[in-house]
């Protein structure tokens, strides 16, 4: 999956949606964005000299707090996790870490959330 159609799928298609599997490169390509997003914004109140990037950065994470979830919860399925795992970002440092291992791994053949969306991909 590239850039702009992983930004798509997760804006668009996928916004609320946490059933289902997240390939590696869906879910790291929408990581991006929003780092991206996040970047630029930082950019902006540091050029501008302004603190209207409080308000832009709440906006921006309110506007992207379910499809960086949804994201996450799916990237999990993809993995052969439950989405109930999330839950371990809760726990400081040891939780974030554990994460990022889970999001990091091969996509599980097909499990109980479907089949493998790399077997899918035309």
């Amino acid at each position: 999956m590239t850039f702009a159609e992983a930004v798509k799928t997760c804006l668009t298609k996928k916004y609320f949606k946490i059933s289902g599997r997240a390939t590696r490169s869906e879910y790291w390509w929408f990581q991006l964005f929003y780092f991206l997003l996040c970047g630029c914004i930082g950019v902006v109140s540091v050029a501008a000299q302004q603190d209207l990037s409080i308000v832009l950065m709440g906006l921006l994470v309110l506007l992207m707090i379910s499809p960086l979830f949804c994201a996450q919860i799916r990237r999990l399925h993809d993995a052969g996790f439950s989405g109930w795992f999330v839950l371990l970002s809760l726990i400081p440092y040891i939780g974030g870490i554990a994460l990022l291992v889970m999001t990091l791994l091969k996509s599980d053949s097909d499990n109980k959330w479907g089949p493998n969306p790399q077997s899918t991909i035309e």
